[in-house]
């Protein structure tokens, strides 16, 4: 049965309330990958369940947007001057995660400075990592203030909602992607079989939570980042005038950065991300973007560079 909107946003909001499960010394094989109960310094485990999949895969988006609650939750250093706000991440797909099985998310504290906070999380699935990521907080000080301009482009109010589209489309990935808790808005043509998609180097998407979330920076940081693994590589079909479903498409995330640049914007109002593809090769594509609020703020800038090859 499909979910309503409602059930799909309380789903996101279980998936990212992690469990504390405790304190355990931890040693991460250089050679394996595999995490290993033997380590002299302790670290913090949270534990968190998983979306399913149509694929059975875990969704990256999930994976990062754990990590960076897990961190969050070990940084309390507050002397007076404020609470620490994530202001970046920089994390590596390394293996491919069960969606059927929880995740595990080993978190070091590498270093509470005098207004930086550095954690590293270990996304862990029977002992093997599938993400690595480190993070960095910071208490909020004056400074140097300016932004890229946020392009003028249709307002999402004056666009359908991909779901639309989606849940016309007989195939169990659109069906699921028709019903998730972010709703995404495309100004430009989707990448649908079927669609007129004219070839071009940027694209631009709206993006919500269609319910008002708590007022937590960390929630909709976590979220953000959620979102923000829906369309990134998109850009990169679109310069080659490819589409979601093509059987030849080989696709997968190696790696994600994301630096969020004020701590005030929230996911509950509508979001637009401006995405861009500056190079593909190497069966490798990296998608760039920025990320503002509907007011111009600009809220996150990310990159990812995914694998993306075309079976001839």
């Amino acid at each position: 049965m499909t979910p309503t909107p409602d059930e799909a946003i309380d789903d996101l909001l279980d998936v990212l309330d992690l469990t504390f499960e405790g304190k355990t010394e931890v040693r991460v094989s250089s050679t394996e990958g595999v995490v290993e109960d033997l380590r002299d310094t302790e670290g913090e485990v949270f534990v968190g369940r998983s979306q399913p999949m149509p694929t059975g895969r875990v969704f990256g988006g999930q994976v990062l947007a754990q990590c960076v609650v897990a961190a969050g939750r070990t940084v309390d250093v507050d002397d007076g001057d404020g609470p620490r706000f994530i202001h970046s991440l920089h994390g590596y797909f390394l293996r491919p995660g069960d969606a059927n099985q929880p995740i595990r998310f080993l978190v070091d504290r590498m270093r509470d400075g005098g207004s930086f906070s550095a954690r590293r999380v270990h996304a862990v699935q029977e002992g093997r990592i599938l993400l690595s990521m480190i993070t960095s907080f910071q208490e909020e000080s004056e400074g140097l203030d300016h932004q890229v301009t946020m392009p003028q482009v249709t307002p999402a109010e004056q666009l359908p909602p991909d779901a639309e589209a989606l849940s016309q489309i007989d195939h169990p990935l659109a069906r699921h992607a028709a019903s998730r808790a972010v709703e995404l808005r495309h100004v430009d043509a989707q990448l649908f079989p079927g669609n007129d998609i004219v070839i071009g180097e940027s694209q631009s998407v709206w993006l919500r939570v269609p319910r008002a979330l708590p007022d937590d920076p960390l929630l909709h940081a976590a979220v953000l980042a959620y979102a923000s693994d829906y369309s990134l590589l998109e850009p990169v079909l679109r310069r080659h005038g490819l589409v979601w479903g093509d059987p030849r498409l080989r696709m997968a995330s190696l790696d994600h950065a994301m630096w969020f640049h004020r701590p005030d914007g929230r996911v509950d109002n509508w979001v637009l991300a401006t995405q861009v593809s500056p190079s593909a090769q190497a069966g490798r594509g990296l998608g760039l973007g920025h990320m503002f609020a509907a007011d111009g703020a600009l809220l996150a800038t990310v990159g990812q560079e995914g694998m993306v090859r075309v079976k001839q």
